[in-house]
């Protein structure tokens, strides 16, 4: 190969080269992203509204008259989602959370082979209520702050209610459910 020939494949490598960074120069100026005013990015903040936020203006309806009109089945549907870490059998293992069965008027930390995390223990004394049960369900996070318990609660009054009346059936002998005043 004699040099008229390198010559030319250099050129072209340059040619290249030079054409590519000229397209480079234009698309930037093209493309040019805007800088903001001010560094940084706008984080907003809106308040959660979540199970435990309720609608101002409408109260709450008492669980005892949510528990006349409770249906066992719909909440043993809605308990489904708890089956993942708790169990329900009767002599049922435990599983991340404690086994349920028999959980009304049974004293709040009763199990003795599960390890209950230490704000639960410090926090939850005595034996759970109906009531218990129902604060509980809409936001075990504000009734034990740091629970290890990743439910987030059931803000529908009708749905605690039924899994109350689910969990009361857990039972060689339910507790008769309290009626409505």
């Amino acid at each position: 190969m004699d040099g008229f020939e390198i010559n030319k494949i250099l050129g072209a490598i340059l040619g290249t080269c030079m054409f590519t960074l000229a397209l480079n120069i234009v698309a930037g100026g093209l493309f040019a992203a805007k800088v903001p005013a001010k560094p940084g990015y706008d984080v907003t903040v809106t308040e959660a509204h979540g199970p435990a936020v309720a609608e101002k203006g409408a109260p709450e309806e008492p669980i005892e008259k949510l528990l006349a009109a409770a249906n066992v089945e719909k909440g043993a549907t809605l308990a489904k989602k708890c089956l993942t870490c708790h169990d329900f059998a009767k002599g049922g293992p435990n599983k991340v959370g404690p086994n349920l069965w028999g959980i009304l008027d049974r004293d709040k930390g009763a199990i003795a082979n599960f390890s209950y995390s230490t704000n639960f223990k410090k926090i939850m004394q005595g034996h759970w209520t109906i009531d218990d049960l129902n604060k509980y369900l809409l936001n075990p996070k504000a009734v034990v702050p740091g629970t290890s318990m990743a439910f987030i609660g059931l803000a529908k009054g009708t749905e605690r209610a039924d899994v109350i009346a689910y969990l009361n059936s857990l039972s060689d002998s339910p507790k008769p459910l309290p009626k409505a005043q």
